[in-house]
């Protein structure tokens, strides 16, 4: 304990997305703008869906959990990056880096499991339109929706406490423009194999088997609406291919920084998918899915008009 101790220090520093001062002020600007889409794309979302009764239904209270996941999972990265790049100061305690390693790893993990859920809610709707009510009632949604929570943040106390036993001794600079996993792990003087092994092992598990979960779901979807008639074919296609765009983004990223061996991995290469999946992600989703999906559409509408002129 004593040498750990020496050898974990009071502060890291983050070398963020670029050294370059002109790159570093066209990326704040970019991140500003995104992160103001994803608060009011999503925030619009969650009013939405509050206000219009017709869409308190399964389906748009896993969408807006998904969207307050999303406000949660860019709010952990975001203002980090924006105080890192516009201050002098690049330095981020040890105490604020496992703060924002837990709630990232552990929201991130949410995000994943929740877009099974969505997949398991719409294979339900499609496969077994009779029997949908009284599986998906209340009760078992709520469960649906507090299990991803669990599960999630389980993982992320795993991989915090396997990471912070760590000493390290090579440097106190993240070559990264937030607190995870793979850049601390280069840091470290031990041997790391047992958190690698841990890393793999949350990313199948978690990963994977989500991903596997949500391909099994649509395989069985995309077979009911094949034999579906051409009327409701398209609305149904419709609603199915908005989940399955968030989905293919957000899995294949994910996949190409926790599932890749350590050799493969480039830090600028990674650093770029971080960006897909922790801001660009939670960016599209609220805008993939009210443009696609007429109800949405229809009830952000009656909303606006109702706030605008309450008495019509």
């Amino acid at each position: 304990m004593e040498n750990f101790n020496q050898t974990l220090p009071d502060v890291f520093y983050l070398l963020g997305l670029s050294t370059v001062p002109h790159i570093q002020v066209i990326g704040s600007l970019m991140f500003v703008v995104m992160y103001t889409i994803i608060l009011a794309g999503n925030c619009l979302l969650l009013i939405t869906v509050r206000m219009s009764p017709k869409l308190h239904t399964p389906m748009y209270f896993f969408l807006s959990n998904l969207s307050f996941v999303d406000i949660c999972f860019s709010s952990t990265i975001v203002p980090v990056i924006l105080r890192n790049t516009l201050s002098t100061d690049k330095s981020i305690s040890v105490e604020g880096c496992m703060a924002q390693m837990l709630c990232y790893l552990g929201i991130g993990g949410v995000e994943c499991l929740l877009l099974a859920v969505m997949a398991y809610d719409r294979f339900v709707a499609i496969c077994r339109p009779l029997h949908y009510v009284s599986l998906m009632n209340t009760r078992f949604c709520i469960i649906l929706a507090l299990i991803p929570w669990i599960l999630g943040f389980i993982n992320s106390s795993i991989q915090v406490h396997l990471t912070w036993r760590l000493p390290f001794c090579k440097s106190h600079h993240i070559n990264y423009f937030f607190c995870e996993v793979p850049p601390l792990l280069r840091l470290s003087c031990r041997d790391t194999w047992l958190n690698e092994i841990s890393m793999y092992l949350a990313a199948g598990i978690l990963v994977l088997c989500s991903f596997s979960l949500t391909l099994i779901s649509y395989i069985y979807i995309i077979a009911t609406i094949i034999k579906m008639h051409s009327s409701s074919r398209y609305a149904v296609f419709s609603t199915c291919s908005s989940h399955l765009t968030v989905v293919t983004l957000y899995y294949g990223t994910i996949m190409s920084i926790y599932l890749q061996p350590r050799s493969y991995h480039s830090v600028e290469k990674d650093k770029f998918v971080s960006v897909l999946y922790t801001v660009v992600t939670p960016m599209f989703n609220p805008i993939i899915y009210s443009i696609r999906n007429k109800e949405v559409k229809t009830c952000i509408v009656q909303n606006l008009k109702q706030v605008i002129s309450p008495s019509a």
